[in-house]
């Protein structure tokens, strides 16, 4: 493929003005304006069950404790996440409709043909929830014991190696091909499984000897010795793996991968509805209890996000993800 020249997400100012003080977290109903009277459902385009949804379900609980109406998570999956996205993209303008997703978001433009949404034009970004790195894995018995001699070796034996992902197009499966980009255009060859928990026990017997995952599920592997951890996706070390030292810090200048969680609502919903979702957002990812839920997901939180700080983040993305997508020819499968 033609390795274009990919942009790299600028360090946004997340900045505290998304974060009321706790007096005003707490303000009656009757204070807030331009609530809906309907109650508010989050619809997240994943499986019930699963590591998007977990999240979501925590959040719309503690949200629901500050806001008017409790809030209702609904699972709509199908055409990867388009059919949920569609749903809230043509549902009302009044916040009573939510979606929670993830870097899929950045992705549907790039990886679909056609779309009966924008994913910019359509939404309004509410507040960024958090990101979860990647690390990279390892068989024990693959002939490298660094990044370095990881790379050297991709590179000498170029398509003599599989690697293993999550599925086509999703997270793990993008920050892999970013990898091969930044560490020099490798030629890795993409095997795909229908989720990690597939894919990981082909990695423990060597079948296939590779695979960039999650850090959640990548560290209880990494730690037990099953698989060897070269290196976390994070800009800095990640306090939730500070033994796994970074790409960038091995020698690979840039390299930055996440899935993320962000919550947006309809375009042309009230900005006074904006707001005060936005600080129920912060107010739960706040609670010292929710903290650490999503920590056990080795989601990296972003406490103070607003409403303009997570759509600058969602153009970023953007800008980084899509030209990687179209030139390394991912499509929805």
């Amino acid at each position: 493929m033609t390795n274009p020249t990919f942009g790299r997400r600028p360090i946004l100012a997340l900045g505290a003005a998304g974060l009321a003080a706790p007096g005003l977290l707490l303000r009656p109903a009757a204070a807030q304006p331009a609530w809906p009277s309907q109650p508010v459902r989050m619809v997240v385009p994943f499986a019930a069950g699963g590591p998007t949804d977990v999240p979501a379900r925590l959040l719309a609980d503690e949200m629901s404790k500050v806001l008017p109406n409790r809030i209702v998570v609904e699972n709509r999956t199908g055409s990867g996440v388009v059919i949920g996205t569609d749903m809230v993209a043509k549902g009302p303008q009044d916040g009573s409709m939510l979606l929670y997703s993830t870097v899929a978001h950045a992705v549907t433009r790039a990886m679909f043909p056609t779309l009966p949404f924008d994913p910019i034009a359509d939404f309004t970004p509410i507040a960024l929830v958090g990101q979860v790195p990647v690390i990279l894995l390892v068989n024990n018995d693959f002939p490298a014991r660094t990044l370095a001699e990881f790379i050297a070796q991709l590179r000498e034996n170029p398509g003599k190696y599989d690697y293993a992902s999550s599925g086509n197009g999703g997270a793990v499966h993008l920050a892999t091909e970013l990898f091969l980009h930044a560490a020099g255009g490798l030629k890795v060859n993409h095997v795909p499984y229908r989720g990690s928990s597939a894919a990981l026990p082909d990695v423990l017997s060597g079948r296939v000897p590779m695979i960039f995952d999650i850090a959640a599920s990548a560290l209880p592997y990494a730690r037990s010795g099953q698989l060897r951890a070269l290196g976390i996706s994070t800009k800095e070390r990640s306090p939730l793996a500070p033994e796994i030292p970074t790409m960038i810090e091995q020698g690979v200048a840039g390299y930055e991968a996440y899935t993320w969680h962000m919550v947006f609502a309809r375009s042309g919903t009230p900005p006074a509805v904006i707001q005060q979702v936005n600080r129920a957002v912060n107010a739960a990812v706040n609670i010292p209890a929710v903290k650490e839920r999503l920590l056990s997901f080795a989601m990296q939180v972003v406490s103070d996000s607003t409403p303009e700080s997570a759509a600058a983040y969602l153009r970023s993305e953007i800008a980084v993800w899509e030209p990687l997508v179209r030139a390394a020819g991912i499509r929805a499968s």
